[in-house]
């Protein structure tokens, strides 16, 4: 089973971009984790970022013809991006929005999201572990599990 871990804008520079808000750990460091954590439960990660929309939207597209379910970090597309929201709706598989910060206790303008409409489900403000802890409840998604 393969799942899609897209990753937006600026998301290369983490470890070094405002660490005080989004954690030490480098993109590189949170795929590694991921990627294990995932072979542990068989399943196949493929993890991309781009600073660029409209891959990130062909990204998605390819998520829904691929995989069983779709794991998304906009970043700032997450506040303006309608393409994304489009693109994200026309996937019907399990897709989980997912960000590093409390976007909920930041500036307001990254209170409104374009792209929670579009997604099964949110998470936030869990640092690096969120990607953990979306894939744990995208793969319950995908099996239909009861959460507990």
């Amino acid at each position: 089973m393969t799942v899609y871990v897209l990753n937006g804008p600026n998301l290369n520079l983490l470890g070094a971009r405002e660490p005080e808000i989004y954690g030490r750990a480098t993109l590189e460091d949170i795929k590694n984790a991921l990627e294990a954590h995932a072979a542990r439960a068989g399943t196949v990660i493929e993890f991309r970022q781009s600073n660029h929309e409209g891959v990130l939207v062909d990204w998605v597209q390819e998520a829904g013809a691929k995989a069983k379910g779709l794991i998304i970090n906009p970043g700032a597309y997450t506040h303006t991006s309608i393409a994304l929201h489009d693109a994200l709706k026309a996937v019907s598989t399990p897709k989980i929005e997912l960000h590093l910060s409390n976007v909920h206790a930041r500036e307001a303008f990254r209170r409104s999201s374009m792209v929670s409409p579009a997604v099964t489900a949110v998470i936030c403000g869990l640092g690096a572990a969120g990607y953990l802890t979306a894939l744990d409840a995208l793969l319950r998604l995908i099996d239909k599990k009861p959460f507990p």
